[in-house]
């Protein structure tokens, strides 16, 4: 018995011992929630476009800290991996993790793409753009498109796109003579008001315009102008807006959200929601002083289109969303609530 006793008591020590000693290696090994990550992130921004630094470079440093660096972005601007319209492919298909685009890149894919990039004079202001997605599940009507070729789709902010010319539009004429850098919709919108409209990267758009290539170009708006340089080249910020949309979009491959940890997962969905609101705003607030310092520092002048341009626009403008609607019954959905939406606001 007492042999027993003395045997139960080395069993109880030895347990301990083996707990204690398992317990110091678990608390000296980084547990597997501690695992880092590393995403390849290509944009379509250029990095000396302001939304490179506002929106991507932002969105870096906000998920590295929530992380506790356990999320590390490593950034490639445009053209540095692949081509702009190449990303939507590349992260569907997980050789990047992220990417940015505008949603025109992708209309191959997403069939709401046209109405996403911004069909032209629909929104007047940037709160109603922001409650259509928002509020009214627009967005949520473009993360079940993307998601069906595992792409998590994330609307980086909605703003308004406004051209910048060499030359002031004063008439019809001035409008039909010149040459435009667009993309997506606005481009098929250009050309079909009766501008001569193309796609030009926006690494090579400085020089086309210097050049004389184009006579105009949208690159968002006054920051975008301001940030690609130019307002060197070109004078005159036309107003009012092409349109008022979600041109700049962050997608995140699916399978490498999927091999997040649970809480790193809901930490960039939520990180993503946030830039939302946070990038809309800070747009809207940096336009107003970009436009204003342009004015002061390069001479730039505001060519505000005369009426009966406007209203020629706008003939064209409504023709082209019945068109955008035929794609698929989804984006023939969205037509319909966007068209209900501006007739409630009393613009139809």
């Amino acid at each position: 018995m007492k042999m027993l006793t003395t045997a139960r008591k080395t069993l109880t020590i030895y347990g301990s011992a083996l707990t204690l000693g398992l317990t110091a290696v678990f608390a000296s090994t980084p547990a597997a929630a501690e695992e880092t990550y590393t995403w390849k992130v290509q944009s379509h921004w250029p990095g000396s476009s302001s939304s490179y630094e506002d929106s991507l470079v932002r969105l870096q440093k906000i998920l590295e800290e929530r992380t506790d660096g356990r999320l590390e972005l490593e950034l490639y601007e445009a053209g540095s991996l692949f081509k702009a319209k190449e990303i939507f492919n590349a992260v569907s298909r997980g050789i990047l993790e992220m990417g940015t685009i505008s949603p025109s890149y992708a209309q191959d894919k997403i069939t709401l793409a046209g109405i996403a990039s911004g069909l032209p004079f629909a929104f007047r202001n940037v709160w109603e753009a922001a409650y259509f997605h928002q509020g009214l599940g627009f967005e949520q009507m473009l993360r079940d498109e993307a998601a069906e070729y595992g792409v998590y789709w994330a609307t980086d902010k909605v703003y308004p796109t406004e051209m910048v010319v060499k030359q002031p539009i004063n008439s019809w004429a001035d409008f039909t003579k010149l040459k435009i850098r667009s993309s997506g919709a606005l481009q098929t919108f250009l050309t079909e008001a009766g501008a001569a409209a193309s796609y030009i990267p926006g690494g090579e758009l400085y020089t086309a315009l210097d050049s004389g290539i184009v006579d105009g170009a949208h690159w968002g708006a006054s920051q975008g102008a301001f940030s690609m340089g130019l307002y060197e080249v070109a004078k005159y910020h036309v107003q009012p807006a092409l349109n008022i949309a979600g041109t700049d979009v962050i997608i995140v491959s699916q399978k490498a959200l999927d091999k997040l940890p649970e809480d790193m997962q809901n930490i960039v969905k939520q990180a993503l929601d946030e830039q939302f609101w946070f990038r809309t705003n800070e747009y809207q607030y940096k336009e107003r002083i970009t436009l204003a310092k342009a004015i002061n520092e390069h001479g730039v002048q505001v060519n505000t289109l005369p009426d009966d341009v406007q209203d020629r626009l706008t003939q064209t403008a409504q023709k082209l969303w019945d068109e955008e609607g035929k794609r698929s019954d989804n984006a023939k959905k969205a037509l319909d609530m966007l068209k209900d939406y501006l007739s409630e606001l009393g613009y139809l």
